[in-house]
């Protein structure tokens, strides 16, 4: 059975001395965490984790949910339990407004804790991952008859919440969902329509179902401009939040998968349903969105999760499994051989795991401080600074990150050798769970299409030209400074070739839209690569501080000086590569006849 340790020193070391966590106190929530206090929030969550939910992990995907004669949908053994513990452990309040029964605190911190539970148990998380989605979309948008009738239950756990949007003929295309609201002369809708890949749509670990649901009210406008969110509740709520009749919401089939066993991914029938109107009528997607966003947020960090899970059990099978000879000599004669963590190509899939995970995290916790800025802050203009960047970099987050995450779980099962395809060894696991957050959410492609159609010329361009800015003003006084310098100047160059990308697409895709389309993805990832090294020249400044005024932990930040430089050495160049990629636009790859596909 493969083990699991939260990596709790590494986000602390992050949150207090490379992002400069204290520096918010100012923002509401903020000033009771002390690094005493973080650190105790962090250790607690950590150790659920390790003791609650990775045990269940591959039990989940062996035993998988179970749909019964009645439509009901049991979850697999011993997640009942774990899913109180959570509960009765505040961690899906963590970020919930006090006043409906949450304790207030940052947004940042939940998500370091939705890190934890992820690489614990990626299907287990999903299930307050999605309430906790929820309830930000109805703390939002919900009216204050919704917020006090659903918030504080399902911020206790008693209660939980789901999104759903996709339907059989329609993913990415909302426009084309066929779901209907007809008014019932109460100020509710009845909702009839079928929606599919449901996360969580339906199980045994809570009283009641939350259900945000996609519809078109009878009337409205064609396409996405005519669609509706509705809160649909499992069970009917009466005034006073007591549980009445069963509503007209079922599940009708359990999707069969490649991973994630221990979610119960439903088809979800909707017969008549009531349903209640959330925000303004034919503005649904401008709520969905908020849950949306922090979706893919969540499904970023995935890609993260299961990326570090897997590399520390690489880690630990390379420490032990002895394989052939050190080519510079035998490391230990005493041993019949080696272990194999001695050669190069083991080191090199080893390194590559290391440096995107702590980098990664990095990036996931800095966009999660800017949540809580553009959520928090009484300052106007920090509020629209932290609101641009996040809109930028949420799809690199989602795409760039689950892209790589699930390249990691590969290489993870492939230091494995044979082992690593066998089951009992639970990296295949790793393997199929990580896959689907490259696709949910938002395919990866489109997450690129995003970036580069609506994220870039959005408001003049104001929010890349604000990257660019603050990234040469980081760079700057480094690259006079000895020992920064090595980490500054692979990353200005890199940042270079993004902006060279930029212009390229500002020069040749208005005119030709398909050149785009094209220069997407590899926009993306060089994004994705820059980003990364930001977060590395960040992590070597700290590193650098740290080793000056705390000798005791030098050894642990020439660790991570060492993993930077193998970043800027082998896998920051890639921006060239598609950079070059980038240039040679969309001719190529469009002229071949369909029917030669």
């Amino acid at each position: 059975m493969p083990s699991y340790k939260a990596p709790v020193d590494d986000t602390l070391f992050l949150l207090n001395d490379v992002l400069n966590f204290q520096r918010f106190g100012n923002l509401p929530g903020f000033a009771d965490v002390t690094p005493d206090v973080m650190s105790q929030i962090l250790l607690e969550a950590g150790k659920l984790c390790e003791e609650a939910l990775a045990p269940l992990n591959q039990i989940g995907d062996e035993k998988g949910c179970k749909r019964h004669d009645d439509a009901s949908v049991s979850t697999p053994p011993g997640f009942k339990e774990a899913h109180d513990a959570f509960a009765q452990g505040g961690w899906i309040s963590l970020a919930v407004p006090e006043e409906y029964g949450g304790q207030g605190l940052p947004y940042t911190l939940s998500m370091a804790m939705n890190e934890f539970a992820s690489s614990a148990n990626m299907s287990f998380a999903m299930y307050p991952g999605l309430t906790q989605g929820a309830l930000a979309a109805l703390l939002r948008h919900g009216d204050d008859e919704q917020k006090k009738l659903y918030v504080p239950k399902m911020a206790e756990g008693r209660w939980s919440g789901t999104m759903n949007l996709t339907e059989p003929q329609c993913g990415t295309d909302l426009g084309l969902l066929t779901t209907k609201a007809t008014p019932r002369g109460d100020g509710s809708y009845s909702i009839t329509g079928q929606k599919i890949f449901i996360s969580a749509g339906e199980h045994d670990l809570t009283e009641n179902i939350v259900h945000l649901v996609l519809a078109r009210i009878e009337g409205a406008p064609a396409g996405v401009k005519g669609i509706s969110l509705f809160v649909v509740p499992k069970f009917l709520v009466d005034g006073d939040g007591a549980l009445g009749p069963r509503n007209g919401v079922s599940c009708g089939s359990i999707e069969e998968k490649m991973g994630i066993h221990g979610n119960a991914t439903c088809v979800m029938n909707y017969d008549g349903a009531q349903g209640f109107l959330v925000g303004e009528a034919n503005r649904g997607l401008n709520a969905m969105f908020v849950m949306m966003n922090e979706a893919r947020l969540g499904v970023a960090m995935q890609g993260l999760a299961q990326s570090e899970v897997a590399y520390q059990n690489a880690a630990q099978y390379a420490k032990e499994r002895l394989q052939g000879r050190a080519l510079s000599g035998a490391k230990d004669p005493g041993k019949p051989a080696d272990p194999i963590i001695v050669h190069p190509d083991v080191r090199r899939m080893l390194l590559e795991m290391k440096a995107f995970n702590e980098a990664a995290r990095g990036f996931a916790l800095s966009a999660a401080l800017d949540s809580d800025i553009a959520h928090r802050s009484d300052d106007a203009a920090s509020r629209q600074a932290a609101e641009d960047r996040l809109g930028l970099l949420t799809p690199v987050l989602k795409g760039v990150l689950t892209d790589l995450g699930f390249e990691n779980t590969v290489k993870a099962q492939q230091v494995l050798g044979g082992h690593g395809y066998i089951r009992e060894w639970g990296m295949e696991q790793f393997v199929r769970d990580a896959r689907i957050s490259m696709i949910y959410e938002g395919a990866n492609g489109i997450q690129a299409l995003d970036l580069v159609g609506r994220k870039l010329p959005r408001d003049g361009g104001r929010a890349i030209m604000a990257y660019f800015k603050d990234t040469a003003e980081l760079l700057a006084p480094l690259e006079s400074d000895e020992a920064m310098k090595s980490f500054a100047a692979p990353v200005k160059a890199a940042l270079d070739d993004l902006q060279k990308a930029t212009m390229w697409l500002m020069q040749n895709a208005m005119a030709k839209p398909d050149n785009a389309g094209a220069a997407s993805y590899d926009y993306m990832h060089l994004f994705g690569r820059v980003a990364l090294g930001v977060m590395w020249v960040k992590i070597a400044q700290a590193a650098m501080a740290i080793k000056a005024q705390e000798p005791e932990r030098a050894e642990l930040m020439d660790a991570k000086l060492l993993t930077a430089r193998f970043y800027m050495e082998r896998m920051l160049p890639e921006t060239r590569l598609r950079l070059t990629r980038i240039s040679t636009g969309a001719d190529t790859m469009m002229s071949l006849a369909e029917e030669m596909f």
